[in-house]
C-alpha cells in the first residue's frame, strides 16, 4: 500500500546575526506542523542555518509575530524578525518594529537600521545569580526562563564541565555551558537549545557584577561576531538587558518540502 505526499512551497528568509544563522518561514504553517517543517528546513545543507523561526499573526497589538520551533524565547531571532521586516516596510536607516515572539509576553519593540546592517531589542532578565559553587573553576550559575546557563571561567570548551553543567541544571529544559576568555572578552558556548544571545547576557551579567549603578555596553565575541550587550543596575541589582549588533539578510528563497503523507491509495 503506498501513500500519497504532496509537496509544498515555502518563503524563507535567511539572516545572520552574528553567526547563529536564522530562518524565517514567512509562509503560514499551521502549529500542528511546524516541527516537521522546521526539521526538513534545518536538514538543507544549502541553507547553513541553526535555527528555524515562523511568522505568524500578532495576537497582542504588535506588527509581527514570531514562534520559534521549540515555543522558546531567542533574542537572535527576534532582532533577525524586526530587521527583516523593516526592509519589508522600505526603511531607510533608523525604525522600531513593535514585535512578539513566543516564549514573551506582550510586544516587543526591535530597533533595525538598515543602512548599518543592525538591530537590537531588549532581553527578559535573569531569575537568578549564584555562584555555581564549583571548587576547582570559578563559575556562575545564571538562570532564565526557560534556560540555565553556566558562565565557566575557562577559554577553552571542557566536555568535563559541559557534563556538570547539565547534571547541575536536572529541572531545566535547556542547559548552557559558556566558556569565557576574560582576557579576550569572547565566550565560546556549548548550549543544548542552541541561542547564543541569552548566553551572552548571562555573561555581561557576571562581567559587571561588580560595576557601578547605571547603564553598561559590553561587547562579547563569539565564533561568528560579536555581540553589544547592555546592562542596567540599579542598587546592584540588574534591572534592565539589551542585546544589538551586526544582523545580514543572506538570502529569500523558495524551497519545495514533502508534506504529511495523505490517505492511502
Amino acid at each position: 500500500m503506498q501513500t500519497l505526499q504532496q509537496k509544498r512551497e515555502y518563503t524563507v528568509a535567511v539572516l545572520d546575526p552574528a553567526g547563529n544563522v536564522t530562518a524565517i518561514v514567512c509562509s503560514d504553517v499551521p502549529a500542528a506542523e511546524r516541527a516537521r517543517v522546521a526539521a526538513q528546513i534545518l536538514r538543507l545543507p544549502e541553507l547553513g542555518i541553526e535555527q528555524v523561526a515562523f511568522l505568524t499573526a500578532p495576537r497582542s497589538g504588535g506588527e509581527i509575530r514570531l514562534e520559534m520551533m521549540g515555543g522558546e524565547f531567542c533574542g537572535n531571532a527576534l532582532r533577525c524578525a524586526g530587521f527583516y521586516q523593516a526592509l519589508r516596510n522600505g526603511a531607510q536607516g533608523k525604525s522600531c518594529v513593535f514585535a512578539e515572539i513566543s516564549g514573551a509576553d506582550g510586544v516587543q519593540p526591535v530597533m533595525a537600521d538598515t543602512a548599518e546592517g543592525t538591530a537590537s531589542t531588549v532581553m527578559p532578565l535573569p531569575l537568578s545569580v549564584q555562584p555555581a559553587g564549583w571548587t576547582d573553576v570559578q563559575a556562575a550559575r545564571v538562570t532564565f526562563a526557560g534556560i540555565t546557563h553556566f558562565v565557566i571561567d575557562c577559554a577553552q570548551p571542557d566536555e568535563t564541565l559541559v557534563q556538570r553543567a547539565i547534571a547541575a541544571a536536572p529541572e531545566t529544559s535547556a542547559v548552557g555551558a559558556i566558556f569565557l576568555d576574560r582576557t579576550c572578552g569572547s565566550i565560546k558556548p556549548v548550549v543544548f537549545l542552541r541561542e547564543t544571545a541569552s548566553g551572552s547576557v548571562a555573561t555581561a551579567v557576571v562581567l559587571t557584577a561588580d560595576f557601578a549603578d547605571g547603564i553598561t555596553e559590553i561587547g562579547i565575541g563569539q565564533p561568528g561576531g560579536t555581540l553589544e550587550v547592555g546592562v542596567q543596575r540599579t542598587d546592584g541589582a540588574v534591572t534592565g538587558l539589551s542585546i544589538g549588533g551586526a544582523v545580514r539578510l543572506t538570502q529569500t528563497l523558495t524551497v519545495t518540502l514533502p508534506g504529511p503523507a495523505d490517505a492511502p491509495c
